[in-house]
C-alpha cells in the first residue's frame, strides 16, 4: 500500500514510492491527456477537488447530475470524468491500470479503472448546464469535444503538474494554507476571476475585505476560460500591476490552474468548494457568476443572481461564506462605485461593457479614467493592438471547384501589395499534401484535417500575421471550431463561395465529379458526402455572377469595414 501525503486529500503517494510507480506506469497502457484533462488531474493531485480521490464512478457521475451529491452524500456538483475514444475503450477493461501522461510524455498519474460507460450527453447539459443549447461553451465542449466513453477509478499521482510560467503565484490548496498561517491570516475572502481586474473590481473586493473584516485572495482561473477571453499570460501582468492599489500586507495573489465549465449557479457552488479546499472563509459571489454569456435568442442563460440563490442555499454545507455584489457602477457626482441597487433614480452613473472595452481598445479610443487602471489598459493594449495592426484569419469554404483557391491567391496578391502584415496562404490540396497526407475523408479525418488547418492559421493570427486558408470544410461545427480558436487572437472573417454543384461540375478540370457520380470516388461532398452551408458568414461571393477581381475586391471591402485594413490603401 502507498501512503498519501497528509492534510487535505491529496493524491501524489510519497516521495520514497515515486520511482517504484515510475517503473509500474512505463509497463502500461498510456493515455495522453487533453488541456481540460489535465487541469483536473491537477485539482485532484493536489487535493483541490478534495473529497474525490480520483475520476468519478458512474454512480458518482448520475448522482452528480441529478442531485449534486455523490454517493456519500458529499455535495458536488461538477462531473469530473476522464473521457476517452471507442477505440481506445476497445483495449481497456475495468480492473486494468492505465498512466496518465502529459503532451511530453511524462507519467503524471496511474488510473485504476472501477468504471468504463457511455454518457447521455444531453441528459449531462440539461443537469448541469440546463440547456443543450451549443451556443453554451460548456455544452458546445461537451458535444463535440468531449469523446465518447468515460472512465471512472481511483488515482495515484507520481508527479505534480509543472508550470513554467509564473510559478511564484502557483500554490497547492497546502501551499497556500500554510501561507495563511505563516501570516496569521484568519479571515480570508477569495475573489473568482477570469477576466483583468478593472477599478470595479477593485472596489468590490475592497469592500469585501472590509465588510468581512478579512484578507484578500485574488484567485484568478488560469487553466480553461471561455473561448475568446484575454489569454492567462496578459491578464496576470495586469494583477500584478495592480497589488500595489490594495493596502500593503492585506492581499495574496494566486493562480488557480482550473478548467471552467461556465456552469452558472453549480460552478459558483463548485467555487466554493474549492476555495474551501484552499482555506478560505468567504468567497465573492457576483452578478451572473461563471456565466456563459447569451443563448440563441440573445438572452442570458441564468438569470443575473441565481449563482448567488444556489450558493445560499448550501452555504453552510459549502463551510464558506458568500460576499453577494450586484453589479458596480460609478456615480458621477460622488465619483465613486456603488452597487446598482443603491441608485436613486435623480443619480447618473456610468459604466462599460466588455465589449465596449474591446471596441475602444481595438479603435484606439479614450478609455475613461473612472473605468480602470493605466498599467491595466497598457497591458491589454498590447495584448489587443489598434486593429490595422492585428493578425487575422480569411477563411474560404465551398465546393470543389467553387473558385476558393483561385479567388483565394488573388486576394493573397492584394494583401501583400498593401504590404502592412505578412501573409500565409493555407489552399486546401497543399495542406492535404503537406501537413494531411495520411487522412482520408472520413468525417472524422476532415474534422482533424480542417482543425490543423485552424491552429497554424491561430498561430499565424496571434503573431499579427495574416493567414487565408482554403479548404472544402463541409461540417458546421469544425468551422465554428476553427473560429473559436482563432478569435482568441483575432479577427474571423468567413468567405462562403457560394458556387452551385452544377457549376461546380461544369467545371470540374480535375475529373474528380464525373468519378464521384460513377463510384469510384467515395465520400465526395456534394455527391456521396453532405456540405453544411455557412448560416452568417461574413463574405458570400457569387462566382457565377461576379469575376475572380470582383470577388476579391468584396473581401477586401470587409476588410477595411471591419478596420482591419487601413482605409486609404
Amino acid at each position: 500500500m502507498f501512503t498519501y501525503l497528509k492534510d487535505i486529500k491529496e493524491l501524489l503517494v510519497l516521495k520514497k514510492d515515486r520511482e517504484k510507480m515510475r517503473v509500474f506506469a512505463n509497463s502500461l497502457l498510456s493515455l495522453v491527456l487533453s488541456r481540460r484533462q489535465l487541469c483536473d488531474l491537477e485539482l485532484l493531485l493536489t487535493g483541490a477537488f478534495s473529497p474525490l480521490s480520483g475520476f468519478l464512478s458512474e454512480k458518482d457521475y448520475k448522482s452528480v447530475l441529478r442531485e449534486m451529491r455523490l454517493t456519500t452524500g458529499s455535495l458536488w456538483p461538477v462531473p469530473i470524468c476522464l473521457d476517452i475514444t471507442n477505440e481506445f475503450s476497445k483495449g481497456i477493461k475495468i480492473g486494468d491500470d492505465i498512466a496518465l501522461r502529459d503532451s511530453e510524455g511524462v507519467a503524471l498519474a496511474i488510473l485504476t479503472i472501477s468504471d468504463l460507460w457511455k454518457p447521455d450527453k444531453v441528459k449531462e447539459a440539461l443537469e448541469v448546464y440546463k440547456t443543450d443549447d451549443e451556443q453554451h461553451p460548456g455544452v458546445n465542449y461537451l458535444f463535440n469535444v468531449t469523446k465518447e466513453v468515460y472512465l471512472g477509478g481511483a488515482i495515484r499521482g507520481i508527479e505534480s503538474v509543472v508550470h513554467y510560467d509564473f510559478e511564484r503565484f502557483r500554490h497547492s490548496p497546502k501551499n497556500l494554507r500554510n501561507h495563511f498561517k505563516k501570516l496569521k491570516w484568519t479571515n480570508i475572502v477569495a475573489f473568482q476571476t477570469r477576466n483583468p481586474l478593472h477599478r470595479a473590481h477593485f472596489e468590490m473586493t475592497r469592500q469585501a475585505a472590509l465588510k468581512t473584516n478579512s484578507n484578500l485572495l485574488i484567485h484568478p482561473v488560469v487553466g480553461m476560460t471561455k473561448p475568446g477571453d484575454v489569454d492567462h499570460f496578459t491578464r496576470v501582468r495586469c494583477y500584478e500591476a495592480i497589488m500595489s492599489k490594495y493596502p500593503k500586507g492585506s492581499t495574496t495573489l494566486s493562480l488557480l490552474n482550473l478548467a471552467m465549465r461556465m456552469a452558472g449557479p453549480r460552478e459558483a457552488v463548485w467555487h466554493g468548494l474549492i476555495r474551501k479546499n484552499y482555506g478560505c472563509t468567504h468567497l465573492i459571489v457576483g452578478r451572473d457568476h461563471a456565466g456563459p454569456g447569451k443563448n440563441k435568442h440573445g438572452t442570458g442563460f441564468y438569470s443575473p443572481y441565481a449563482a448567488q440563490a444556489l450558493f445560499k442555499k448550501f452555504e453552510a454545507e459549502i463551510g464558506v461564506e458568500m460576499v453577494d455584489f450586484k453589479q458596480m457602477v460609478w456615480v458621477d457626482a460622488n465619483a465613486q462605485y456603488r452597487a446598482i441597487d443603491t441608485i436613486t433614480p435623480s443619480e447618473n452613473y456610468s459604466d462599460i461593457s466588455g465589449t465596449e472595452l474591446r471596441h475602444r481598445l481595438v479603435q484606439g479610443l479614450e478609455v475613461p479614467d473612472w473605468f480602470s487602471f493605466p498599467e491595466v489598459l497598457l497591458e491589454l493594449k498590447r495584448f489587443r493592438p489598434e486593429r490595422t495592426k492585428q493578425g487575422f484569419t480569411v477563411f474560404f469554404t465551398g465546393f470543389s471547384g467553387s473558385g476558393k483557391s483561385t479567388i483565394a491567391n488573388a486576394l493573397m496578391i492584394k494583401l501583400l501589395e498593401i504590404g502592412d502584415r505578412p501573409v500565409t496562404l493555407l489552399d486546401g490540396d497543399v495542406v492535404r499534401k503537406r501537413l494531411s497526407s495520411e487522412l482520408g475523408f472520413t468525417k472524422s479525418d476532415r474534422d482533424l484535417n480542417v482543425s490543423r488547418i485552424g491552429y497554424v492559421a491561430s498561430q499565424i493570427t496571434k503573431n499579427g500575421g495574416i493567414a487565408i486558408c482554403a479548404p472544402i470544410a463541409p461540417y458546421a461545427n469544425s468551422r465554428k471550431t476553427v473560429r473559436e480558436e482563432i478569435e482568441e487572437f483575432g479577427s474571423f472573417i468567413e468567405v462562403y463561395v457560394n458556387t452551385s454543384l452544377e457549376e461546380c461540375e461544369r467545371r470540374d478540370r480535375k475529373g474528380l465529379y464525373k468519378l464521384a457520380r460513377s463510384g469510384k470516388l467515395k465520400e465526395f461532398t456534394g455527391i456521396s458526402d453532405p456540405y453544411e452551408e455557412p448560416e452568417l458568414p461574413e463574405v458570400i461571393l457569387l462566382t457565377e455572377k461576379f469575376c475572380v477581381e470582383n470577388c476579391a475586391s468584396q473581401i477586401i471591402l470587409k476588410l477595411k469595414s471591419m478596420g482591419l485594413i487601413a482605409i486609404g490603401t
